[in-house]
């Protein structure tokens, strides 16, 4: 039985139970833990906002990488496959092991017994990869930076577009036999270029039933998740003699590079589409890095608007491309491309707009804007697999200041003091965080802090939230449209009452209360952008 708290110790003592043996019974009375202050929490908050937006430019707005260390493992997950290795170091160290496995080595291996010239061309291009490696990698699992040039985006840049289309959509059986058969590997290759570019640029993908062979039909349909429109997607590249495969029974030696620009818009407006088209084109040419514009950007332009007026009917964002990755494999990356509204007056036409006009335009086809910038960032492939600092994953620089940390600060001199950071400004120019500190006196005081090159190169990728929290920086303007975008984000939550109240000062013909929130701060901005060009000493015109 048990024994009573308050009856006699059962070892004969004399005492009661609660004073003898059963003290030792007792645990003490733990403290309750303290509940976190408002100020904690918003710190916690802040630090996660800032989180999100540095993943999304790293990996754009596709799913996130799925990714987790286990013990001395890491494990990626990929659509229904985990993959999962101990030498994996940075997200390109997994995206070359992915690549071999989707491959299969039973067919890479064959490819190798082949003499260089005769194998397939992503076999062609892992061959000067693994030079490229035993060149640029003194130390063996040392992570080494270089540029990104043909090559990488070449290799690298295929097995992303693979990883991204099995990881938010699916992996076709056929694709990868496409891609392996040297007669259709072109088609393949630059359709999953389109789908790396809208995946990341924020667009759901569906797949059309590549055995239907009896109805013609796009090579996938894209929603958008900023819009909710449909566009129905064709992808179409050159054919030129030895490149990517071609022979002179599938490919062309004619030197003009928009000799097949009608012909592929024609075959891609002839497949049914029940929504907007989205047509890609690629003209797969040489390009003159000495030039400010290809030169045969105005070539394509003006053979669209000859087509546009040989069919009033037809509607389409046409963006016709550039992407010479395979013909520059030793260079530095360049990406042109020229999108066009097929039959579409108010989208990238060339004229003077008043920026409120311009800015509406935009908004009218801001799906296409945003492909076009996922574009710009096609040569850019995450580090790191949970979207933190290469700086900081790589163990290169660990003492990056957060915005509401506390930290104890060296004064050179052997001592020093504990400070809260509260803000933070770069100063790329000598390489120096400058720090607002509040000591524990409660003092503010100024500090610089030395930032290593991975640093700067880190906080010019993510100035808006290098420091923890989403704090914007001041833009550079080179044009007055540039200011005015800031401006408009600037006062993306200015109220009506407050637009009003200022536009009001300076009336205009029919008034302002017919105007909608958005025009009324397109308004405000366009005259506010105004008057800061017209105080500037240099103010540049802008062009849509």
């Amino acid at each position: 039985m048990k024994t009573g708290r308050n009856q006699p110790c059962p070892c004969g003592s004399g005492k009661k139970f609660k004073k003898c043996h059963g003290a030792h019974d007792a645990q003490p009375a733990q403290p309750r833990p303290r509940a976190p202050t408002q100020a904690q929490v918003q710190h916690f908050y802040e630090q996660h906002l800032a989180k999100e937006p540095r993943r999304k430019q790293q990996q754009g707005l596709g799913r996130p990488i799925l990714s987790a260390k286990l013990n001395d493992q890491q494990v990626v997950y990929v659509g229904n496959h985990v993959f999962h290795s101990r030498t994996w170091k940075t997200f390109p160290d997994f995206l070359g092991n992915y690549f071999k496995q989707m491959l299969t080595p039973a067919w890479g291996n064959a490819e190798i017994a082949k003499p260089l010239e005769q194998r397939h061309p992503i076999m062609q291009w892992y061959d000067s990869y693994c030079r490229f490696q035993l060149q640029h990698v003194k130390t063996p699992g040392e992570i080494t930076e270089s540029e990104a040039t043909g090559l990488i985006t070449c290799y690298l840049g295929l097995a992303y577009s693979l990883y991204l289309l099995h990881h938010n959509v699916e992996l076709q059986t056929r694709l990868l036999k496409r891609l392996k058969d040297p007669g259709q590997f072109q088609g393949a290759y630059y359709e999953l270029i389109v789908a790396n570019t809208l995946i990341r640029a924020g667009f759901k993908l569906t797949l059309e039933d590549e055995t239907d062979g009896e109805n013609k039909h796009c090579e996938f349909s894209a929603v958008s998740e900023k819009t909710g429109k449909k566009y129905w997607v064709e992808a179409k590249m050159r054919s030129v003699v030895g490149l990517l495969g071609r022979t002179e029974a599938d490919g062309s030696s004619n030197p003009n590079p928009i000799a097949q620009l009608n012909k592929h818009l024609t075959q891609a407006l002839k497949k049914p589409a029940a929504d907007e088209r989205l047509i890609f084109v690629d003209l797969n040419t040489p390009e003159d890095m000495a030039l400010p514009k290809p030169a045969w950007c105005d070539s394509a332009t003006r053979a669209l608007e000859r087509y546009e007026h040989r069919h009033p009917e037809a509607r389409a964002y046409v963006i016709v491309t550039n992407l010479p990755f395979h013909r520059m494999l030793d260079s530095k990356v360049p990406i042109a491309a020229v999108p066009f509204g097929l039959n579409m007056k108010d989208f990238n036409r060339p004229g003077h707009y008043q920026l409120s006009i311009a800015w509406k335009n935009k908004q009218n086809h801001i799906d296409a804007f945003n492909i076009c910038h996922s574009l710009e960032r096609y040569v850019v492939f995450p580090s790191t697999f949970d979207g933190s600092l290469p700086s900081e994953a790589f163990e290169r620089d660990k003492e990056r200041p957060i915005i509401g940390e506390t930290y104890f600060f060296e004064d050179g001199k052997g001592g020093g003091h504990m400070g809260t950071v509260n803000g933070a400004i770069v100063n790329e120019q000598d390489r120096e965080a400058i720090l607002s500190i509040t000591g524990q006196d409660g003092i503010n005081y100024f500090l610089k802090q030395p930032m290593s090159e991975a640093a700067v190169k880190d906080y010019k990728e993510h100035p808006d939230t290098y420091f923890g929290k989403i704090q914007p920086v001041s833009g550079k303007w080179e044009t007055i449209y540039e200011l005015f975008e800031w401006l408009m984000s600037a006062y993306e939550k200015s109220t009506r009452a407050f637009l009003l109240a200022e536009l009001k000062k300076r009336p205009q013909p029919g008034g302002f209360d017919q105007l909608s929130d958005d025009e009324l701060r397109a308004l405000y901005c366009e005259r506010m952008a105004g008057a800061i060009f017209a105080r500037s000493e240099k103010p540049k015109p802008a062009a849509e």
